[in-house]
């Protein structure tokens, strides 16, 4: 697999940058990774600014792969989902097509290995054999799969948010102490399993009356490019940005790091790894 410090060229759909309510938002991103000199496109004919769902997985350079697009959670908003075959046709995109129902946001990979939520179950009922399924995906990405619990209340039940790789046997994670009990006791098993050394990364809630979906105070979903990364910053009340960054300074010295204040995109759900598409051109 293509990890994120691999890649040279990051993809937002088109969206992202003709709505006025991510104007300032996505302003500020492309500010950043000129700054950089990081090569940076639009992808057409999407239907929301969530690509890293709906695009295909880079395996190695030139060979991509595109699951099936059909989250349980769009089955009464189908004018929201995005048809990967469109999108990669309007974008001379070449991949090789699964019928698997499977989120790219759902999908955080390393060279060798994946770690997907065990949301992929119910998004492909058809299989009675769970190792039947994720063989398969382990054959398209030529990765071990490594599955964790979903949260329970996340809509998406996205891997993205919750955990990411440092190297193939280091994740970062949400802080375990503040996570639900379930989660803890279910994603300990796993790094026991599969012994991966586990670095708790702050984060905190924040309160919005009748919006329980957006993704303010989660510091996970950050945009890793080559040698860049883009840590989202929230500045808000309770906030833990300074703590986050800090961390992300200690674990990454090498790299180039910048923050971003994102909550115009994360009042909808998503952050700055959902509304990315980075490959290695």
């Amino acid at each position: 697999m293509i990890t994120g410090n691999q890649t040279n060229t990051v993809y937002t759909s088109a969206l992202l940058h003709t709505d006025a309510r991510f104007s300032n938002a996505s302003q500020a991103l492309i500010s950043i990774l000129d700054r950089h000199g990081i090569s940076h496109k639009q992808i057409q004919e999407t239907k929301d600014i969530w690509c890293r769902d709906y695009m295909p997985l880079q395996v190695s350079q030139g060979k991509l792969v595109q699951f099936r697009y059909e989250p349980f959670y769009l089955k009464d908003d189908l004018h929201l989902q995005s048809d990967p075959k469109e999108v990669c046709e309007a974008n001379n995109l070449k991949a090789r097509f699964s019928h698997i129902n499977l989120d790219g946001g759902n999908v955080v990979t390393w060279v060798d290995r994946a770690i997907i939520t065990d949301r992929v179950f119910r998004e492909n009922p058809a299989y009675t054999s769970r190792t039947k399924l994720i063989s398969e995906i382990e054959e398209l990405l030529g990765a071990e799969v490594i599955v964790i619990p979903h949260i329970k209340f996340d809509m998406t039940g996205h891997a993205d948010g919750l955990v990411r790789f440092v190297d193939r046997n280091t994740l970062l994670g949400n802080d375990r102490e503040m996570e639900y009990k379930y989660w803890k006791s279910g994603i300990n098993k796993v790094l026991q399993e599969h012994q991966l050394a586990y670095i708790d990364i702050p984060f905190f809630e924040h309160k919005i009356s009748k919006n329980t979906d957006h993704a303010i105070g989660c510091y996970i979903n950050f945009l890793e490019l080559g040698n860049l990364i883009i840590l989202p910053v929230f500045e808000l009340t309770g906030n833990k940005d300074n703590e986050a960054l800090r961390l992300f300074q200690q674990l990454y010295p090498d790299r180039n790091i910048e923050t971003l204040n994102y909550n115009d995109v994360a009042l909808h759900g998503g952050l700055l790894n959902c509304t990315t598409w980075t490959i290695q051109e």
